[in-house]
């Protein structure tokens, strides 16, 4: 897409959620990565809190717990103030900032209140392009249990489960841990279903370990999926790109350092101890092309749009290869899966930045043509 001027693309970064650090390391690979001579950027963090700060140093702010580094700010749900503005300290009053108006969001929040169709409602009312899924894509992925169900009905293969309420947990354990091991057996896996990075997530090899887990992901969710453990499973990735004609990635395998890819396998375990990465996977030519046309069945099933990491677990054991989840806004540093299979796959990382920005601007364009308006008799 040529440009005439620059890009004022606005990152908002941080969050209510359990990743807000990993939002972080994310958010500073891409404003690093984009072209000054492109891109105008503007920084937008959100705190633990929820509080949204830009100007000063917001990034900074976050990263401190200081946030008088900032200044309070918000994007309003109004297209007619297309951008963001400054909320003044101590008052009601809102003053529009000398940030003016934004081109593009690229929201670089992973989880809860980001990655969950959220913060993409707020964008559509305010009528400002962003980069990524929007509502309902969004929305469906973050859901673990609704997404296994949408899986289901479009008889994509998945591992067996069983969802789980927190107030059903707290209020009948014995009940909830008998359902499971009769429908399941052991190993599981169990997590909380509105949450990525695999925080909360734990694998369970008996009945005290069950019970620790739920205990675990209830603290995180009101809703818990338990899944039957596949056999011998290797982790395969692929990263999906494009709105309504996506393309897939080379797949690539995790080797966890750990028995699973947990948190501290993804994010803190470091040198000798990191998992391992293998681009592209070691697979057969023909499982390569099921790995990579899945991914774009999975994208499409819930109407996807802009990017998504697709992950996949295959059976060592039985060659079954299973939808394990979708991340709409994935890892997104230099290192991260995502952006690595596409430079497999011949794009670097600035290029897959611009690529994204145009898809945002190229769908919010596609989106603006929908009339808003019914006038009967107008078609006849």
């Amino acid at each position: 897409m040529r440009r005439e001027k620059k890009v004022r693309v606005g990152v908002v970064f941080g969050g209510r959620s359990g990743e807000h650090e990993v939002s972080l390391m994310s958010a500073r690979s891409v404003v690093g990565a984009m072209d000054p001579h492109k891109y105008d950027v503007v920084p937008v963090g959100i705190t633990k809190d929820g509080q949204w700060i830009a100007a000063g140093d917001p990034m900074r702010a976050l990263a401190s717990g200081d946030a008088s580094l900032s200044q309070p700010a918000a994007i309003l749900g109004d297209p007619s103030r297309r951008g963001l503005v400054r909320l003044e300290e101590g008052t009601q009053a809102i003053e529009t900032a000398s940030l003016a108006e934004i081109d593009v969001i690229f929201p670089v929040l992973h989880g809860p209140y980001g990655e969950d169709g959220t913060v993409q409602g707020l964008l559509e009312l305010a009528g400002i392009p962003y980069v990524g899924a929007g509502v309902l894509a969004s929305a469906l992925a973050m859901d673990k249990i609704v997404f296994k169900d949408v899986m289901v009905a479009k008889g994509l293969p998945v591992a067996p489960g069983v969802a789980v309420m927190r107030k059903a947990w707290k209020a009948s354990p014995d009940e909830v841990l008998d359902r499971i091991e009769a429908e399941l057996g052991y190993p599981v896996f169990v997590k909380p279903a509105n949450l990525g990075s695999s925080v909360g997530v734990s694998k369970c090899h008996d009945r005290a370990g069950l019970a620790r887990g739920l205990a675990d992901a209830a603290t995180y969710d009101r809703k818990l999926l338990v899944e039957a453990a596949v056999p011998e499973a290797r982790e395969i990735e692929v990263s999906v790109l494009g709105n309504d004609d996506p393309i897939a990635s080379l797949p690539g395998e995790i080797l966890p350092s750990r028995e699973f890819y947990s948190y501290a396998a993804k994010y803190l375990d470091t040198g000798e101890d990191a998992s391992g990465l293998l681009i592209p996977a070691p697979l057969s030519p023909q499982m390569t092309e099921r790995v990579r046309e899945l991914a774009v069945q999975v994208y499409r099933a819930i109407d996807c749009a802009g990017m998504a990491r697709v992950d996949f677990l295959l059976s060592g054991k039985t060659g079954a290869l299973i939808v394990n989840e979708v991340n709409t806004i994935p890892g997104f540093t230099s290192i991260s899966m995502y952006p690595k299979l596409w430079e497999a796959s011949g794009m670097s990382y600035a290029e897959l930045i611009d690529r994204l920005i145009d898809l945002a601007l190229e769908r919010h364009a596609d989106r603006v043509q929908c009339k808003t308006s019914y006038e009967p008799g107008a078609a006849e």
